[in-house]
């Protein structure tokens, strides 16, 4: 990445291009040179490049130039090497820059970042000899108990396509492919292996198709990777509904379907139902064998037999040359790419820096001022742990990680004193320990500020994902109850010093209504990558005006949450259904005036923005919303201006409003600025499942300007 990109960003002046909808069209020139290798190539050559031949690759043809396809985890950084086995290598230069985690990218609400993000990632691939990385995760934030939420954005569609587009652009731009992933309603990892999934069609066009859609046709991502699970009684991977018919029909898809790792079942209906690469067949029988995979003798056989047609197989060989030939590697050079370089290091801590939340500051506790305090207790064990190596397959090793601590005590003046309390354990099934809640408590009495790092866990152990985690791969959370005693902790460190401050690390929502009421301040900060402990000291202080915004709506307690209250989950062991339909996040709480502990969208700053008067007009079908912010406040700061559309009046049930634009806008004190949005026929629409159809109905319609989804300063009324 070149450093100019990075001063760019940092000035708030980098650009996203236009939507790239030409990424799926394909050059004759290309498709000339495809049909010539596969003219070429025998059946088994062919056979050999749809499935794995180690942990990571499937093979190539050498004699005829064409290389193994290596892939690598993952989303928020460039895997640790695996070697061509599961085992990790532990030797040579596989550090890579640990960035923020996907949700904390999606709470900058910022898609030029998005691509700075993917740039990142890209770069570093394409340096360590990787052609796809195998992000970003981008399913539904349906539930606050799925472990994988970390890795993904949202619970609302629109946000999640307007941040996919710029990353995948960033990856791509670096001449490295992403893969976008899971598809599709991978929403828990409870059962993820061959739970069935049942929605509508109107919840399926709504919320959970459309991120992967822009993926596709604004972003051209080069791969897509299924789900584990099934989708109305087929498994995602090559339900052909989903595949065949939308993906590479509707969407016009024409680069590679991967298999998430063991995720095929079967042969016959996998060749036909679209799956191009079959991956992970083989996990845990090294070294690999070929019948361990369906795409290896079984598909051969099927081939030969007259069984499945040969044109089956070179409709996926043909894809992954398309793949190949776009990204450099067949009879073309790759630019070096970079490796974890001090201006990667400073993308991670921007996006850390516009991610992190302040969800509360009464009384104007925060900032900190950095003169004028002399003692501060730093309490919890996340305050000095490290998180890279955690969360399972989207572990990354980096050169360093900035705890918390260490932040703190680099960013302190004038012998300001730091002490600091564990005060709990992070093991499975801990309680509340008395004596380091003591021993806090002590702590917290004594300085002029108590700062509680808490919040949820990666865990460390690759093979034991669950031992000691609650945001990991394969593991769903129990319940939100914060782990570890930690609202014993929190409550007696508030009841000592009341200038304490709550930190909360995780993938999203806990339970903290025990505490919440007595707490001035808490942060909320995903996983903030390698140069979090900087990010989050410098907004502690001051030194950075928070502007990161929830990505989702944070239920007071679980029963809030809409799967829960009415939807369905886990399921039954075979089928969860999706009860809750369109009414996810937001739109239910919304709907059900249900008050939520924070709002989509919600995000305070050290300054204050005041909205002037929403205007709009309608013209050509495209209708032209605008209206002036201030910075009313004393401080530089960002105000990320969200833009909510209501259907007065409709022949199905429609939310209360839908997020339909929005735009981070950076103000001096005093300076105004105005916003203009133009909103097609698309903002207004819904998806008739009995028509099978998108359809606008003529009729009054309301436009909302807000800070967040239930702090709305300005609306107007429209009429189409």
């Amino acid at each position: 990445m070149k450093k100019s990109l990075i001063t760019g960003l940092i000035a708030g002046v980098f650009l996203v291009g236009k939507p790239a909808i030409a990424q799926q069209q394909t050059d004759p020139a290309t498709e000339s040179k495809i049909a010539g290798l596969l003219k070429q190539m025998t059946l088994d050559e062919k056979i050999a490049m749809i499935h794995g031949n180690s942990s990571f690759t499937s093979a190539g043809v050498s004699r005829l130039g064409i290389p193994e396809l290596t892939m690598s985890d993952g989303p928020h950084g460039v895997r640790p090497e695996h070697g061509r086995d599961w085992s990790l290598d532990n030797k040579g230069n596989d550090s890579s820059t640990y960035l923020p985690v996907g949700i904390t990218l999606a709470s900058t609400w910022n898609p030029q970042l998005g691509y700075a993000f993917g740039s990142v990632l890209g770069s570093e691939a394409k340096f360590r000899g990787k052609d796809i990385i195998l992000g970003p995760g981008i399913n539904i934030l349906r539930t606050p108990l799925n472990g994988r939420n970390f890795e993904y954005m949202s619970e609302d569609p629109y946000l999640v396509s307007k941040m996919v587009v710029g990353y995948i652009k960033g990856v791509q731009d670096q001449g490295i492919s992403a893969c976008v992933k899971h598809f599709i309603a991978n929403n828990q990892e409870v059962k993820r292996d061959g739970i069935n999934v049942e929605m509508s069609e109107r919840a399926l066009r709504e919320i959970y198709l459309p991120g992967f859609k822009a993926a596709i046709v604004e972003g051209g991502a080069n791969t897509v990777m299924g789900a584990y699970n099934k989708f109305r009684g087929e498994y995602c991977t090559y339900n052909d509904y989903l595949v065949n018919k939308i993906l590479k029909g509707e969407w016009g898809f024409t680069g590679l379907m991967m298999s998430d790792w063991g995720a095929i079942h079967t042969t016959k209906a996998a060749l036909l139902g679209g799956a191009d690469l079959e991956m992970g067949s083989d996990i845990g029988t090294p070294p690999l064998k070929f019948n361990d995979f369906y795409f290896a003798q079984p598909a051969l056989k099927m081939v030969k037999s007259g069984e499945v047609a040969e044109s089956v197989i070179d409709d996926k060989v043909r894809r992954i040359l398309r793949v190949m030939f776009k990204t450099n590697m067949i009879n073309a050079n790759r630019t070096a790419g970079a490796h974890a370089t001090s201006e990667h290091a400073l993308v991670a801590k921007k996006v850390a820096q516009e991610g992190i939340i302040l969800l509360k500051n009464r009384g104007n506790i925060l900032p900190m001022q950095k003169n004028t305090v002399r003692s501060i207790a730093v309490i919890g064990a996340n305050a000095n742990r490290d998180n890279a190596m955690g969360g399972g397959s989207s572990q990354v090793r980096p050169r360093y990680e900035i705890t918390p601590l260490e932040g703190l005590q680099s960013c302190v003046v004038n012998n300001t004193a730091i002490r600091f309390s564990q005060g709990y354990a992070i093991a499975r099934d801990a309680k509340a320990d008395p004596k380091m809640i003591a021993e806090a408590v002590e702590n917290a009495k004594t300085a002029e500020y108590a700062i509680v790092f808490g919040g949820w866990t990666h865990g460390y152990d690759y093979n034991k994902w669950s031992d000691n985690a609650y945001d990991a791969e394969g593991a769903d959370k129990p319940n939100m109850t914060m782990p570890f005693g930690q609202d014993e902790l929190i409550t007696a460190v508030l009841d000592a010093n009341p200038n304490t401050i709550v930190v909360l690390f995780g993938g999203g929502a806990l339970d903290i209504t025990k505490w919440e009421g007595k707490a001035k301040a808490i942060l909320q900060v995903g996983y903030p990558g390698m140069e979090g402990g900087n990010a989050i000291a410098e907004i502690l202080f001051g030194d950075i005006n928070p502007s990161g915004k929830l990505t989702f709506s944070w239920p007071k307690t679980l029963a809030d949450a809409p799967a829960h209250k009415i939807g369905e989950y886990p399921g039954d062991g075979t089928t969860v259904r999706y009860k809750d339909d369109i009414f996810v996040g937001y739109r239910y709480f919304d709907k059900y005036k249900v008050k939520p502990q924070f709002s989509f969208g919600h995000g305070l700053s050290y300054t204050d923005f005041k909205y002037g008067k929403l205007s709009a007009s309608s013209a050509n079908g495209l209708v032209t919303a605008s209206f002036t912010v201030t910075n009313s406040g004393s401080r530089a700061g960002a105000e990320v201006v969200q833009l909510y559309v209501k259907d007065s009046k409709s022949s199905l049930v429609r939310p209360e409003k839908e997020l339909k634009a929005f735009e981070k806008v950076v103000l001096n004190p005093g300076e105004t600025k105005t916003l203009k949005f133009t909103l097609n026929a698309e903002a207004f629409s819904f998806f008739d499942d009995k028509e099978m159809k998108w359809v606008q109905e003529p009729g009054q319609f309301q436009i909302f300007a807000g800070s967040s989804s239930s702090d709305i300063r300005t609306k107007k009324r429209i009429k189409l």
